[in-house]
């Protein structure tokens, strides 16, 4: 017989540690299932041969740190590992506008229904802007261009789930350094360190600064009883007497074994494809939950993500791969340039080079490599192919209007796989103007925009802000869940991740969708949820 739980958790990103962790403390007997491996520091992929990409159709083959999926006309972007996409985000953790909430949402959520949610996890979170006198020369860089361009008053210290130390600055002795790291136990007893500023925040930090779920809500959840189980990727859920069944394949041994367990309540939180892809296929392929809302896998929304390189002269400080990713934003949220609604930020990418140098390989390429590190030494003056690079993200309110679905793949017909219809011509207006500010800004800083050939040429986007495809709603009709989370036609089976916003929020949703999740947990906790 399989085993029997209160609650199945499907994913660990900020819907599924959440809810775990609520729901644990609340004294119900929690499983948590994630398709990808836990990840440490001594783990995390740098060199190129490491486990660095999850294969959807393959993660007995490939079950790495970060899962692109290619659509046509989108790609998207998305962590693999315990922690969900809180690995390899940015820590950016901003709550949306108010006025986000005035239309497409259900009645029951507002900004001021939502607001205790956002301040819970951001003090769960440990937010707070980078101190002053660590802003990085991109924050400069920005601010400097914005000012030039008289929108001084628009600029902004982001949020960020990261823990910093006050007395740190870039005039120590070699600043770039994990031996400024202040060690320090957290709330939950899981020793972390503060920021150094190594760049790392995409690919995992090495002194364990930035505030991921598997140094809060998971170790909380674990510790209230819950059970994690890393490497099961789950296929469907049925129903079963007066609960469900989920049913998953085990990744072990370069094989895939079949499992199930059952539970009460089963919450779906594995990111807006994955929980859309979980739905579809328990509908459409297995038959087992036939009155889901036809709403399913619509409103998918890439948060008119934007990410365009900049070059800049020498003279320039750029130190592309220095502190945090983002730390400063530009806020266009009121529809003043070009009627478009859209947010700019400095993001940042590692420095790979180096990343891969420090890595112990051994032998002669270990000399080799142990020179090298010599001569290409961590620092405010290091030597990064990349280092002169600005990398301009920008997001926005997009149409809203893609579609998932599962389709035929040619030639194994008998097999179905996840496909997005995403046609760019209403989201190009706000693209076009998040591309003219960057442009804009570029110059005013006197650097060169490289606008990408994906867009160029294809007019294709990336997305790193997948949202929507189970739509919250007023009924059936309108939506694939009620504003409790719950799947309509289905008590006890509930939603809560990225998939249910209704609406892009056009800033970064990380803090948005954890506020639903506590909300959604709440509420079962409360028994308000059925």
């Amino acid at each position: 017989m399989p085993e029997r739980f209160d609650v199945i958790v499907i994913g660990t990103g900020f819907g599924g540690a959440i809810t775990a962790c609520r729901l644990a403390q609340a004294g119900a007997r929690v499983l948590i299932l994630e398709r990808g491996r836990r990840w440490t520091p001594e783990t995390y992929p740098r060199r190129p041969g490491d486990p660095w990409l999850y294969w959807h159709d393959h993660p007995d083959k490939h079950h790495g740190w970060l899962d692109v999926r290619l659509f046509r006309g989108m790609a998207v972007a998305q962590g693999a590992g315990v922690g969900g996409g809180s690995l390899c985000y940015s820590s950016v953790v901003m709550e949306a506008d108010p006025e986000r909430f005035a239309e497409g949402w259900p009645p029951e959520i507002t900004y001021e229904a939502l607001k205790p949610y956002y301040d819970t996890l951001g003090a769960m979170l440990g937010v707070q802007p980078i101190p002053e006198r660590q802003r990085t020369r991109r924050y400069e860089l920005l601010r400097g261009a914005a000012e030039k361009l008289g929108y001084a008053d628009r600029v902004e210290s982001v949020p960020l789930a990261i823990a910093f130390d006050p007395d740190y600055h870039y005039d120590l002795p070699d600043p770039i350094d994990a031996k400024h790291s202040k060690s320090f136990v957290n709330a939950q007893g899981v020793r972390q360190g503060t920021c150094v500023h190594l760049g790392n925040c995409d690919i995992g930090c090495d002194v364990q600064a930035k505030n991921t779920l598997d140094l809060n809500y998971i170790p909380a959840a674990e510790a209230s009883g819950a059970e994690l189980r890393a490497l099961h990727k789950v296929r469907y859920v049925a129903p079963i007497g007066q609960g469900y069944e989920v049913f998953w394949d085990v990744v072990g041994e370069g094989r895939l074994r079949p499992g199930s367990a059952q539970a009460d309540r089963v919450v779906v939180a594995a990111g807006s494809l994955g929980s859309t892809e979980i739905l579809l296929r328990s509908r459409d392929q297995y038959g087992a939950l036939p009155g889901i809302s036809r709403r399913l896998g619509s409103g998918w929304s890439g948060n008119a993500n934007f990410l365009t390189p900049a070059t800049y002269p020498e003279q320039v400080a750029v130190e592309q791969g220095i502190g945090p990713t983002i730390s400063a934003g530009l806020n266009f949220m009121d529809g003043k340039i070009q009627g478009q609604r859209f947010y700019v930020e400095d993001d940042g990418f590692p420095n790979l080079l180096l990343n891969a140098l420090g890595v112990d390989f051994g032998g002669r390429t270990g000399r080799l490599a142990k020179a090298l590190r010599t001569h290409l030494a961590r620092g405010l003056d290091e030597k990064n192919p990349a280092r002169q690079v600005m990398v301009w993200l920008g997001e926005g309110l997009d149409a809203a209007d893609g579609r998932l679905k599962l389709r035929r793949r040619f030639p194994q017909l008998w097999k179905r796989e996840l496909d997005l219809d995403w046609d760019v011509s209403r989201t190009k207006p706000v693209i076009e103007a998040i591309l003219d500010m960057h442009r804009r800004l570029t110059e005013a800083g006197g650097g060169r925009l490289h606008v990408p050939p994906y867009w160029q040429l294809l007019r294709g986007l990336i997305t790193v802000h997948p949202l929507g495809g189970c739509p919250l709603g007023e009924d059936i009709e309108t939506g694939v869940v009620d504003h409790r989370g719950q799947v309509f036609n289905y008590p006890n089976l509930y939603v809560a991740d990225g998939a249910i916003l209704p609406r892009p929020t056009g800033r970064n949703p990380s803090m948005t969708i954890g506020a639903l999740a506590e909300r959604v947990a709440d509420l079962m906790v409360s028994g308000e949820a059925g």
